[in-house]
């Protein structure tokens, strides 16, 4: 890795030296003059840009291993995707994110935590200063992540900025007032993503998972959801937008008008072409899962009367065929007549008298047969058998919720039923939209705490062109770009780690609540960003898994996790603080 980064690091730097050369990329063939001091200064300190860039790909490894990984962490725990998966898709969402949006977020980290007038004649201090919370940031983030712990990299960055000013030039270089505003929001985000996410966790089991048919009126609601997201999402990249692709010019009505324009044509699709394969999508998966959990575990079925071969077993060779019809063909040893669904009933479960008897398909079924159960061997695997088959096929028991006129008997209405199983065809109906609410929190993401990991880069190419602390340029993409691939190698080298805390360690996530968390967060991650506020995404995600944890069981949140996740939260920005002091005061020894 440490190869890796100087590479890029001597590579982005070059970039720079000939950007510097030809002007800043700006004014064309214009030429321009440069003052002795400017050239003085920009050879005493050419260095610390390849410090900075070094530190600056670590810190972006960092975040990549750490806060990437909390975006798509309930994704890969409620198995939706692959770790594969979530890292191809958070390359492409977290690049496009800090494109579009994360430019606000990057200007209040350069210029709005300390007091720039402090450093006016003396932006040396200042550009080495960038040194200084790169290296705190970096350092804490790296511990963290080796800790397997969802720590903030804005509560890093700030606490990193607080450090190295105390160091240079004391407590009045710290707009104490613009840092009280960024804390505030620190605890309002995770309360405001939990709630979202909360709201729309009971709307979604009230609409749909409660229902005697979950999948059915999943389908019907599908289009609406959609919906809301893509509007919301359009909204944020349309109004007031990048400044990059100049879209910033763009006036409210018409923001609107695009929005809602784009949400309703993108839920005509779902409604006319999604829906309708997704429907075939999850009948088709859940009767091959079927087949394979009950027959191919047991190798055979027994003979039916109505089958053509008596008092023999049709031996399953582990072949499943779908015909054009649409229907499914368990291929046995024996031919079967006609194209039609094997229906197969699990035997009497004699230990408590019920009978355990679910249909693989809801047609009418001409052939029927049982699960051979007559050796020993596959005897004892019989109640193991029976609880894998029951789970496959979600038997789901349905009670209705009846609605009490009494605060008591409204709050149990309310609440889902700790005790219901969940229909796993309505599950794979969430997964299908899980994956675009990981998107859509990758894009949030990327937003807004891209900007954390380029800020410090980006005030030092600033300083370093104009040998002026005020920062009058604009965030270049290419650095935009740098810090995104940094954190993309980041997610693919470590990213599992922190995966595994958020998404399957803190709480059993399923791909409905998956969806209400990953919305929540992002729209909470979203809407700070236009705001130009520096939240933690990651205190957005965890607000929203603790929510809808305690919603659906508060026995569901393992709160030994969640003590540590909130302990690395409040030593995070002290510790890089210090960190960033030590290294400041390191610099000031040496170098100024």
């Amino acid at each position: 890795m440490s190869y890796l980064t100087t590479i890029f690091a001597f590579i982005f730097i070059i970039f720079i030296s000939t950007s510097v050369q030809n002007g800043g990329g700006g004014g064309g063939g214009d030429s321009i003059i440069i003052s002795p001091d400017l050239i003085s200064f920009q050879n005493a300190t050419f260095w610390a840009l390849f410090v900075g860039a070094v530190l600056a790909f670590v810190l972006g490894f960092g975040m990549g291993a750490n806060d990437v990984s909390n975006a798509f962490g309930t994704s890969v725990g409620s198995k939706v995707l692959t770790l594969k998966q979530a890292y191809i898709l958070a390359s492409i969402f977290e690049t496009l994110g800090a494109i579009f949006v994360g430019y606000n977020v990057t200007d209040t980290m350069r210029k709005s935590v300390v007091v720039l007038s402090e450093y006016e004649n003396d932006p040396k201090a200042l550009l080495f200063g960038q040194i200084a919370i790169l290296g705190g940031c970096s350092g804490w983030l790296m511990i963290a992540t080796f800790a397997e712990l969802p720590v903030s990299t804005t509560h890093s960055v700030v606490g990193a900025t607080i450090g190295f000013s105390f160091m240079m030039k004391g407590i009045s270089s710290i707009q104490w007032w613009e840092v009280g505003k960024i804390a505030l929001s620190w605890f309002t985000s995770p309360l405001l993503s939990g709630f979202i996410s909360s709201i729309l966790y009971l709307v979604v089991d009230i609409s749909v998972l409660r229902k005697e048919e979950p999948l059915e009126a999943g389908l019907r609601v599908l289009p609406i959801f959609y919906f809301f997201c893509i509007a919301f999402n359009t909204f944020t990249i349309s109004y007031q937008g990048s400044k990059i692709l100049g879209l910033e010019s763009i006036p409210l009505w018409l923001a609107i008008i695009i929005s809602l324009l784009t949400a309703i044509l993108a839920a005509l699709v779902v409604h006319f072409v999604l829906k309708p394969r997704l429907s075939s999508w999850i009948h088709r998966k859940h009767t091959i899962a079927v087949v394979r959990d009950v027959v191919q575990r047991n190798g055979s079925i027994l003979s039916h009367p109505q089958l053509p071969i008596i008092n023999k077993r049709l031996e399953f060779d582990g072949k499943i065929r779908t015909h054009l019809d649409g229907s499914f063909v368990i291929e046995t040893t024996h031919s079967l007549p006609g194209n039609n669904y094997i229906t197969i009933p699990l035997e009497n479960d004699k230990k408590n008298g019920k009978q355990i008897c679910r249909s693989i398909s809801e047609v009418p079924e001409k052939y029927q047969g049982n699960v051979f159960n007559g050796n020993n061997k596959l005897r004892k695997n019989r109640n193991r058998g029976i609880s894998e088959a029951e789970s496959v096929l979600s038997v789901t028991n349905y009670v209705p919720q009846k609605l009490e006129l009494s605060p008591r008997g409204f709050l149990h209405w309310l609440l889902p039923a700790h005790d219901r199983k969940e229909d796993a065809k309505t599950l794979q109906l969430f997964s299908s939209i899980q994956v675009f609410t990981a998107c859509f929190a990758g894009f949030a993401h990327g937003s807004n705490d891209v900007s954390n990991a380029i800020a410090p880069l980006t005030a030092m190419l600033a300083i370093y062109r104009e040998m002026s602390v005020q920062q009058k340029e604009p965030t270049p993409i290419y650095v935009l770009l740098y810090g995104v691939f940094a954190m993309c190698v980041g997610l693919c080298v470590l990213g599992h780690k922190v995966i595994k805390t958020v998404g399957q360690r803190m709480s059993s996530i399923h791909a409905a609540s998956g969806f209400t968390i990953e919305f929540g967060a992002a729209v909470t991650a979203l809407l700070a960003s236009k705001a130009g506020l520096p939240i933690s995404t990651t205190h957005c995600l965890v607000g929203s898994v603790v929510s809808v944890g305690c919603i659906k069981s508060g026995e569901g949140i393992k709160w030994s996790i969640f003590r540590n996740v909130v302990f690395s939260w409040l030593v995070t920005l002290p510790v890089a603080a210090f960190i960033s002091a030590g290294i400041m005061l390191l610099l000031k020894f040496l170098v100024l």
